[in-house]
């Protein structure tokens, strides 16, 4: 790797205030963030990850909706040695001052942590969501951002021209210096070496921390409340924008099958259900397992998995869940301390914490929130309209259990004894 010519202070703002509606009813008591991926994460992992491992550890999480869930797993997961004063992940909820109550939008959130900036005095300011499943190193961002002069550099994905219009698109020339933002246009612009393809805006962004501090006073004075909407469209006719193409983002330990330039936005439940497919499978094309960049989750105390017996086909277990003799699980995630009772079947599903799937039940593209318990026999999955009755849809077929209540510790197989709560 490139050797960096000074080292730069920076500061991250992660905006984390997501309410997520498209996520219903996973985040009927959560925000988006905190919602749990995998087997062991929540999607808030994957962004504090890309930012500690590439040596930014000064992170101010900005937080809103429905953040206890949030806030506890920070608080778990997320603590840094109070030894080392310039290294901390600190939750900041809306100051609520007279002049503003809760975060307006994507700038007016920073705008209210603005002291914060004041107080660090950054070289460069980070801002980046908290939404997305991927892997980046930072720091190459960072060098393109100083090798180009850049004011502002804004994170672009290319996708197909045809998948173009659902994204905020971002015009650059050869040399990547942003001409023009479209939102969800009609007519996107195509790449300026590739016809056939757009930059679509990540939503993530570097700053030059001054240039940032002057842009969210104006914005406030103005009314304006979102970097996409308001700042960064006005700082092009003063500044020098530019776009870092994400796919040229080099992440060390990625294996030949994976997806170079990984990258989903899981807003919906149907892109969520789907996403849980490309970290399965002999060839994930998301590996979670990357020792040279790891995804940082909780550090949980309790015992490994326990596979009694069954039919187990592409699935994975997190710690101290158990399994049946005589289940049938196929390509599905069973997270911490779930259980999963004699005879029961689970094909493409993904059982969340806590939740206990009855004996001879049958589920088939169903997410089970936490603290569940199936009823023995259950079936779902397989009637739609039936399941319509019961349970939220998706237009994609997937089946939501919404969180539940009833807690039962996953290594007593009858259910006896007081649940766990989180």
């Amino acid at each position: 790797m490139r050797e960096r010519r000074h080292e730069d202070k920076v500061v991250a703002f992660v905006l984390a205030g997501g309410q997520g509606s498209r996520l219903y009813p996973l985040t009927a008591e959560r925000s988006k963030p905190a919602v749990p991926f995998g087997a062991r994460y929540r999607i808030i992992d994957f962004a504090l990850s890309n930012l500690i491992n590439s040596g930014i550890r000064a992170v101010y999480l900005l937080v809103q909706y429905k953040a206890q869930s949030l806030i506890e797993h920070v608080r778990k997961a997320w603590e840094i040695s109070p030894l080392l004063p310039d290294q901390f992940v600190t939750v900041v909820p809306p100051q609520m001052d007279e002049h503003s109550q809760i975060f307006r939008g994507t700038a007016d959130a920073v705008y209210q942590s603005l002291r914060l900036i004041k107080l660090y005095r950054p070289d460069l300011v980070v801002v980046f969501g908290a939404d997305h499943i991927y892997r980046m190193d930072v720091r190459q961002m960072i060098w393109f951002h100083r090798e180009h002069q850049a004011d502002v550099t804004v994170s672009a994905l290319p996708v197909p021209l045809a998948q173009a219009s659902s994204f905020g698109v971002i015009a650059a020339d050869s040399d990547g210096r942003i001409q023009e933002f479209q939102e969800k246009p009609a007519q996107p612009r195509s790449m300026p070496n590739d016809p056939t393809r757009a930059y679509a805006s990540m939503g993530n962004y570097i700053f030059n921390a001054r240039v940032l501090v002057q842009a969210l006073i104006e914005a406030h004075e103005r009314g304006e409340t979102d970097f996409g909407a308001h700042v960064l469209p006005r700082l092009l006719r003063t500044h020098r924008l530019y776009a870092y193409d994400f796919t040229t983002n080099d992440v060390p330990g990625l294996r030949p099958y994976e997806e170079r330039g990984y990258w989903r936005d899981v807003g919906t439940i149907d892109a969520y259900f789907d996403c849980h497919k490309d970290v399965s499978g002999e060839d994930p094309r998301f590996d979670a397992f990357n020792p040279q960049w790891p995804i940082y989750s909780s550090n949980y105390q309790g015992p490994v998995a326990r596979i009694l017996g069954g039919d187990i086909d592409n699935s994975l277990f997190g710690a101290a869940s158990m399994v049946c003799r005589g289940s049938r699980v196929h390509n599905s995630i069973i997270r911490r301390e779930a259980v999963v009772e004699t005879g029961a079947e689970l094909d493409d599903c993904i059982i969340m914490d806590y939740a206990r799937i009855g004996a001879g039940s049958k589920l088939r593209r169903v997410i089970v929130d936490r603290h569940n318990h199936i009823e023995p026999g259950t079936v779902i999955g397989y009637d739609t309209e039936a399941d319509r009755k019961r349970y939220h849809v998706t237009p994609g077929g997937v089946v939501v259990i919404p969180r539940g209540d009833v807690c039962y510790y996953a290594r007593d197989t009858r259910g006896q004894g007081p649940g766990y709560m989180e």
